[in-house]
């Protein structure tokens, strides 16, 4: 019984970071959305770093549902 309580447990703690996540995919887009307001012909340049960003801030967020999901289900 208290086994399944520190797993739900973990699992919640190991699901605080898709807050993190969030708040970073928000940054990442009003930021190229200012940059390109700032600057239409910078877009080619700008938008490619701004993808590059994003997945690699998602990839955090696939991680750390991996981990709940391992600490949930092993």
């Amino acid at each position: 019984m208290e086994l399944d309580a520190a797993k739900m447990i973990g699992a919640g703690l190991a699901v605080i970071a898709l807050m993190g996540v969030g708040v970073g995919i928000g940054n990442i887009f009003s930021t190229l959305i200012a940059s390109i307001a700032r600057n239409p012909a910078a877009r080619s340049e700008v938008f490619p770093i701004g993808i590059l960003g994003f997945a690699l801030t998602e990839a955090i967020a696939l991680f750390a549902l991996l981990i709940a999901f391992l600490i949930l289900f092993t």
